[in-house]
């Protein structure tokens, strides 16, 4: 899977909403009501992750979780990384 231009990072960033690009990653942050939720929500972007054999850095703090996609082996963002925050959006 191929590095993404900038101008394909730009169009697929307005479509993947709530993500913001830094660097050569894209991140969301997503508030729960408790650490209980917040790891439930971790659990479904685990198994959504390895359906999809990509994985994305996560960082736990009580009831927030902050997400950060890029594809390490191409050096950078690919479809990959925007496939899998669309689905992550998707959850409930």
């Amino acid at each position: 899977m191929g590095l993404l231009t900038e101008k394909q990072v730009v169009a697929q960033l307005k479509a993947a909403k709530s993500w913001a690009r830094i660097g050569d990653e894209i991140r969301r942050t997503f508030v729960y009501e408790d650490f209980v939720r917040a790891m439930g929500f971790v659990q479904s972007v685990a198994l959504l992750a390895e359906k999809m054999n990509h994985h994305p850095d996560i960082d736990i703090r009580w009831n927030k979780v902050i997400l950060a996609l890029s594809t390490h082996s191409a050096g950078g963002l690919t479809e990959k990384d925007f496939a899998l925050a669309k689905q992550i959006n998707a959850l409930p």
